[in-house]
């Protein structure tokens, strides 16, 4: 082999180690203890702090700016006709209004006459972090900072130690590497750890330019000329990977899932440069293109368990009708992903349940900031409407058209869904006597 193309190969396969953390399987420490109900479970964590009034409630801006104008904007994934008037949370046509159009139904039923809805459950954590570290560990994590791993296991963990998945099995796709996102891929925790975390990518960073320049290039420095620039990446990765005397401490697949990782990666790039990356039928970045990289990871890898993460409708901090339009995308993402698995992976279809729930609620009452329709927006400071979300399910054993709870009656919890899930893949009891999963928890299952 040429030296050329030795050391081309060489920073490809390093270059592919830094995009995604490697694993190395392990035995289960259980058998499973019941049947499974489904052979996948994808997970969405969605969209990154979702107010009850303009989700399941439908209120659209009569709960939020005193207009008298009702309507569901989420019509792919929850029952209900769409607002009539002041119409502001859809794509922006040339020559017409922003938002104006709003974009058309994806499925022929929505996912909640297909699947079973929890309209009120309580997010245990009102901040963004501390939501998604319940949502992935079944633990209110109120001391959980940021910048670390989570204290206790994560569904991934769990999963990985219990019921015996490898790491090519068990994906997290998520919407950057901000915010320490990355980090929830597995706990620092002494009985499960690294060993049994799962495969994270972020799409906009590993098929970006940042990606495209060190992977697609197989960039090469200099040892002479960017000698510092070399120092200053290996210490970030030794920070970062835990990497102590050249060994990685962290995260590993095995050989033959390394190859295939390496592959995955080379045939997203040849798919980049033809336009070929799935995508929903309006795009335009952000959560819609991580929900198109997630279906790619799934169509390649048929993974057990998908977790993606979902963050544009947090811009309610500052814009409202950005927030609107934020969440209209998303559920039609959600919405195209559902029909995607049925209809472009019939390895998955008819095999899949699919579940979603925000990290956390927001606040009641607005902040003063105004945005271009003089709406006001609004935060997630922890008031009782900051614990308001809901929950979604559907696919195979799953009760189709039914609702649980209500408004007036609450019925879960943001940490029911670890023993949900571990429920799906049969390993409940063991994920329970392992004693982390907060004790007022239950499969959602078990609450219907």
């Amino acid at each position: 082999m040429k030296r050329r193309d030795f050391v081309k190969k060489t920073a490809l396969t390093a270059a592919g180690s830094i995009a995604f953390p490697y694993i190395l399987p392990s035995g289960r420490l259980f058998a499973r203890t019941t049947s499974e109900l489904a052979d996948h479970v994808v997970y969405i964590l969605f969209a990154g702090g979702v107010r009850q009034q303009e989700a399941v409630l439908q209120q659209y801006l009569a709960g939020s700016q005193g207009v008298d104008i009702e309507g569901n904007i989420m019509y792919n994934m929850l029952n209900g006709a769409a607002p009539d008037r002041k119409i502001v949370y859809g794509t922006t046509p040339a020559n017409e209004p922003t938002g104006s159009l709003p974009i058309p139904k994806l499925l022929g039923q929505t996912l909640e006459s297909q699947g079973l809805l929890f309209p009120e459950v309580e997010a245990v954590n009102g901040g963004h972090y501390g939501g998604l570290t319940s949502l992935l560990t079944g633990t209110r994590a109120t001391a959980q900072g940021l910048k670390v791993r989570p204290v206790y296991p994560t569904i991934f963990e769990y999963l990985r130690r219990h019921r015996g998945f490898k790491a090519s099995d068990i994906w997290f796709v998520g919407s950057g590497i901000g915010n320490s996102f990355p980090l929830l891929n597995s706990s620092d925790h002494p009985e499960y750890g690294t060993q049994f975390g799962a495969n994270f990518v972020a799409p906009s960073i590993t098929f970006g330019a940042e990606g495209f320049e060190t992977i697609s290039n197989a960039k090469v420095y200099h040892p002479q000329e960017e000698l510092e620039p070399m120092a200053k990446m290996r210490e970030f990765l030794n920070n970062a990977f835990r990497i102590k005397n050249g060994e990685v401490k962290g995260i590993r697949n095995e050989e033959d899932e390394k190859e295939n990782i390496k592959k995955f990666i080379r045939e997203i790039f040849a798919k980049q440069s033809s336009g070929g990356i799935a995508s929903p039928p309006v795009s335009g970045g952000g959560d819609l293109r991580t929900l198109g990289y997630a279906a790619e990871v799934m169509k390649y890898f048929k993974p057990k368990l998908t977790v993606v993460n979902l963050t544009n409708v947090d811009g309610c901090h500052s814009n409202f009708s950005g927030y609107l339009r934020a969440l209209h995308r998303a559920d039609h993402g959600v919405g195209w992903l559902w029909k995607y698995i049925q209809e472009e992976i019939p390895e998955m279809a008819g095999k899949t349940i699919m579940m979603s729930t925000p990290e956390c609620g927001r606040n009641l009452n607005p902040n003063p900031i105004q945005d271009e329709n003089d709406w006001y927006a609004f935060d997630h400071s922890g008031d009782y409407n900051t614990s308001r979300v809901f929950t979604q399910m559907v696919g195979p054993n799953v009760p189709a058209n039914l609702r649980v709870g209500s408004e007036s009656s609450r019925v879960g919890m943001t940490t029911d869904n670890v023993l949900t899930i571990a429920e799906i893949f049969g390993v409940k009891d063991a994920v329970s006597a392992a004693g982390f999963v907060d004790g007022a928890s239950r499969s959602l299952f078990d609450r219907i």
